[in-house]
This record gives structure tokens, sequence and C-alpha cells, in this order.
């Protein structure tokens, strides 16, 4: 009999849902928000969980993130059930790694089919993962991933810690889980310049196809995140098992290089508006919940990525603002109109 766990803090319709699932044949516990929800899913590992996103305690959005720094949680198939219906919440959830999203209010039989659809996908993918290939080879970046999570050492850093260090031995390459990780170096001037940004899903850590050399820049993390990493040794094995993945990981090398070009070539002939208002989009790309919450990252490391300095970052934004594009709430910046936002040369 499969468990399910329905984590809502609406009594009857926690209740209500438990009614319905026990006549299906399932198996059902609760809990009426993220923090007793997260105790339950550790005690009994269920074979799915339903969550609300806005509940008292911990929310929907934190009790994921939380599933996922634990191994024994981080592959259960997850569902929201909200009332939250706007595009960008569920892009937000989905993005965090979330399987499926159910709107308030929601029809039995698209929750049934819902529960079924993901047990029965689950299943099938964990008995994908048990499955040695016969060749032993790791054909694509998706699997490449799944390793990644099944094999590599998982890591939660707070933010602004540091991963790595420039010039110090380059052991490992990474995957986020979830989180924002920038990459950088520092000018003879002692300027920092951001050289890369990654997000969920984002292998990074990648310079050295041969040999174990040293890490060229240092990567920080701009927010709480969540990774996976493999010895770059390991790397090394796995690719050399593979043509396809080599060229894979080679396209994806090249697809990053020409986005550096691009903001080389911005960083050097835009005007310092458009330098702001295509760093507050990248941002905003990089960052799902920014749509929700407004973008949350120091004017620091927004005008490094710019290519300009904090003073006249601060005084695009009071520009935009003005005209009714962004709007500032403490720290938060949050667009307001991004047709005009995209049409500033």
């Amino acid at each position: 009999m499969k468990q399910i766990l329905i984590i809502e803090d609406d009594k009857i319709l926690r209740e209500n849902i438990r009614e319905l699932l026990e006549m299906e044949k399932y198996r059902v516990f609760t809990a009426e928000n993220g923090r007793e929800g997260m105790e339950t899913a550790l005690r009994l590992k269920p074979d799915l969980i339903i969550s609300d996103i806005l509940m008292p305690v911990m929310d929907g959005y934190q009790l994921l993130k939380n599933l996922y720094r634990h191994r024994e949680t981080r592959e259960i198939p997850f569902i929201f059930l909200s009332a939250k219906s706007e595009a960008e919440d569920v892009r937000l959830g989905m993005n965090m790694g979330a399987d499926d999203y159910l709107t308030k209010p929601f029809l039995e039989k698209d929750l049934l089919r819902t529960i079924s659809t993901r047990i029965s996908k689950h299943e099938k993918s964990k008995k994908k993962k048990d499955e040695t290939p016969k060749n032993n080879k790791i054909n694509t970046l998706d699997e490449l991933k799944t390793y990644f999570e099944k094999a590599g050492e998982s890591l939660e850093i707070e933010k602004n810690e540091e991963i790595y260090r420039e010039a110090k031995n380059a052991n490992y390459v990474y995957l986020i889980k979830y989180g924002l990780i920038k990459t950088h170096r520092m000018d003879e001037y002692g300027k920092e310049l951001i050289t890369g940004l990654y997000k969920n899903s984002d292998i990074f850590g990648i310079y050295y196809f041969m040999d174990t050399s040293f890490y060229p820049e240092t990567a920080t993390a701009l927010e709480n995140s969540f990774f996976y990493r493999l010895s770059s040794l390991k790397f090394q094995e796995i690719l050399n098992s593979s043509q396809h993945l080599t060229l894979e990981v080679a396209q994806l090398l090249s697809d990053n290089l020409s986005l550096i070009k691009n903001h080389l070539l911005e960083m050097a002939y835009a005007s310092v508006l458009r330098k702001t208002t295509s760093t507050i989009r990248q941002f905003a790309e990089l960052i799902p919940e920014s749509a929700r919450e407004g973008i949350r990252v120091s004017r620091t490391d927004l005008a490094s990525v710019a290519g300009i300095s904090t003073e006249s970052f601060i005084r695009s934004l009071s520009s935009l603002k003005k005209s009714g594009i962004i709007d500032i709430e403490g720290r938060n910046i949050k667009i307001l109109n991004m047709q005009k936002l995209n049409s500033i040369k």
C-alpha cells in the first residue's frame, strides 16, 4: 500500500483529501504545517508528498528546500497544492524541483490522476537508475546530472560562503540543486569581476579535461545553496568513457563562452543604463522567485556583473524607479514593467 503525506493548514481540506485517498486504498498521513510535515517525511519516508505553499511555521517552498537537504527524502515525488495560480508561482515551484502543481479548487479526478502519474513515473525512474547500463557509460548531460545526485557528495552552503578559491587545486566539478553561484576574479587594482553566474541544475567548475590543475577563479554563493560534487578525476573518467557526453559538455562550454563574449561586448559599448537593465533582466531569469519577491542581490554584485561602479548602478536604479519601470523596497528590486525595461537601449 502506497503511503502519501498531505501537508495542509486548512483542516477541512486536509481531511477531505485524506478521506478521498483512503477510499482509493492509499495509506494517508497528514501534517498542518511545513515543519511538522518535514518531521513526518523524515520519519515515514512516504511514496509521495502533497503540500500547500502558504502555511505557518514553514511554507511549502522552505519545506521543499529542506527535503533536498536529506538524502532519504530528496527523491520523494512532490506535488504543490495551492491557490497561487500565477505563472511565476508555478514556475518557481517547478524550478525548485516540484514534480507537479495543482491549483485550488481542483477536481478529485485531477488529484487522483496526478498522484497516480507521479508515483508511476517515480517508480520507472527509480528502476531505470537501478539498472546498470550494459556499457557502464553515461551518455548524456541528463544522465550525468542523475549520476551527480546518486553518487556525488552533497553539500549545503550559506550566502557569501566560498565553494572554491582561485589558485587552489581544482579537485571537484559541481551541480547545483538549488541556489545561485557566482564565479569571480580580482584585477590588479583589487576590483572584483564576476565571470559567471550559475543557477539550479547548472554544472560548473569545469576547467580542465586532461589533468587536475588549479581553479582560475573563485566561486561564492549569492544565496543559500545546495549542490553535489564529483571529483575531477572521476569526472574525467566519465568523459573518457563516452564520446557523446564529451561533445555535449564541449557544447555546454561553448554556449557559456558565447554568453561571456556577448556580455563583454555589452560591457564595452552599451550605455550605463543599458548595462543596468540587462543585469536586472539577467538576475530575474536566474532567480525565478524574484518575480514574486524581488531581486535581493547586493548592489555591489549587481554592479560587478554590469561592469560599472556601484555608485553608477545606484544612480541608474533611481532613474528606472522614477520612470516607473522598477520599484525598490529596501534591498529588493521589483520589475514593474518588463516591456519598458527591455526597450531601453
